[in-house]
């Protein structure tokens, strides 16, 4: 009786969310990287009133100076175009972690402003979301172009934009919803470009971190409080969207996420880059499946993340991450192989040769899917700025793109039977396994894993 209770609460949650009716020939699941790569550049080319570039980071590379060019051309033919890109203020102002960098993707934002500047405006703004990066970033996905929102966990580089051999996996969908891409333009608007520590990055005179550093911790509060603002306009009996975004842990998308999880009737698929779940969120798994539920996660082998270090080449620090995750799934993997042995917990590996895997998101009972940028980690439901958008499905039009997402998804994947399947320490490189017994002796892992 008490669980009927506690399931009927979550239903009503995600049934008294505002929802956007969607019509499904207006939205498409692409399923390669570089198929989202040409539809981004057709979507640039083609557009007539507004382009907003919303990623984590924009880099200075081969991709991203061709999507740059891009957005300059664009504004060159159609003066009027409204075109603003917004990444996280820190990362634009560093390498990549591990790196040494003396032209940073600022110094180059600001020298395309000058090579172009008499002709054409393209604003860069970068958005602090803490006062240091390991203590929040600007996480918010989504391309909104024109009245179409192209939503990926992507950022944009070679490796994102398979610009070369090399790609890194991720979800991408295309909305065409007038509704939503202004819900989403009128957030950017209101909460972001209003906001006195965001500042421009392809201007010279901006402003430094130590003179932003008051207006940035008045502008992380004001971000606990903003929200999408939208008012209901369908029914739960139609397909929909719902735009979410949210910073802390009691924002209304970690509400949102658990109520999801929560309302599953017998199945779960959860698919993150990073085993390394909030405590709120494995708590939910571990319930799902002593409720006799289906719990199926997908994610990325060691040697698919981005900080992987092969043995041949030198050691770094960051390269220890991987593992540390790895230690993490196969502690959890120990503690519920009865129910990988019942048949109700499958958990998939990623692994497609020297790629990398991004992929996150939720698919509950074929009725709902969260697209979104989270990592599920404890870091993106405390740390960071985080959105997502919620597809509601109750007649299963999606069906046939949901299960041929997952299909491609599943194609370089292997199911692990037993945790033994995994590396113990043991069997690390000994550089790694020096130092992760190092961290776990004066106990820093922990701290770690909340950070990254």
């Amino acid at each position: 009786m008490l669980s009927k209770l506690k399931s009927s609460i979550h239903q009503e949650y995600l049934d008294q969310l505002p929802k956007l009716p969607q019509t499904i020939d207006d939205i498409r699941t692409l399923y390669a990287p570089s198929d989202f790569r040409a539809a981004l550049f057709k979507s640039i080319a083609s557009a007539t009133s507004r382009i907003y570039i919303v990623s984590l980071y924009l880099d200075h590379d081969d991709a991203g100076h061709q999507i740059l060019k891009a957005l300059y051309h664009a504004k060159k033919l159609r003066p009027k175009l409204d075109i603003c890109i917004l990444v996280d203020w820190h990362r634009a102002q560093r390498g990549r972690i591990g790196d040494t960098v003396t032209n940073t993707n600022a110094d180059w934002y600001h020298s395309m402003s000058n090579q172009c500047a008499q002709h054409v405006l393209v604003p860069v703004y970068g958005v602090p979301v803490n006062t240091r990066e390991a203590l929040g970033v600007f996480h918010l996905k989504g391309f909104i172009i024109d009245d179409t929102v192209i939503y990926s966990g992507a950022s944009i580089n070679n490796t994102y934009l398979h610009q070369y051999k090399k790609y890194r996996y991720d979800r991408y969908q295309l909305i065409i919803n007038p509704i939503l891409a202004e819900t989403m333009i009128s957030y950017i608007k209101n909460h972001l470009l209003t906001a006195g520590a965001v500042q421009r990055l392809d201007c010279k005179n901006g402003l430094k971190n130590p003179k932003i550093k008051n207006k940035t911790r008045h502008f992380r509060l004001s971000l606990r409080r903003a929200s999408y603002q939208l008012h209901d306009r369908a029914s739960n009996n139609e397909l929909t969207v719902t735009p979410l975004v949210g910073l802390g842990k009691h924002s209304v998308l970690n509400a949102t996420i658990h109520h999801l999880m929560s309302c599953t009737d017998y199945k779960l698929i959860l698919s993150t880059p990073y085993f390394n779940l909030a405590t709120r969120l494995m708590h939910n798994i571990i319930h799902l499946l002593g409720q006799g539920k289906k719990v199926e996660i997908i994610v990325g082998d060691k040697t698919a993340n981005d900080f992987f270090i092969p043995e041949d080449q030198p050691f770094k620090f960051i390269g220890a991450i991987p593992y540390l995750y790895e230690i993490n799934l196969r502690l959890f993997l120990i503690r519920l192989q009865r129910y990988i042995d019942l048949g109700q917990l499958i958990v998939r590996l990623w692994k497609d040769r020297e790629n990398s895997y991004h992929l996150k998101g939720m698919w509950i009972d074929d009725k709902w899917q969260l697209i979104t940028g989270n990592n599920f980690n404890p870091r993106a439901w405390r740390l960071d700025l985080e959105n997502a958008i919620l597809i509601h499905d109750p007649k299963q039009e999606m069906r046939e793109q949901r299960n041929k997402e997952l299909e491609c998804i599943f194609t370089h994947t292997t199911v692990i039977n037993n945790y033994l399947e995994l590396q113990s320490i043991q069997h690390y490189p000994s550089k790694i396994r020096k130092l992760i017994k190092h961290l776990q002796y004066i106990r820093i892992d922990k701290l770690i894993s909340q950070i990254l």
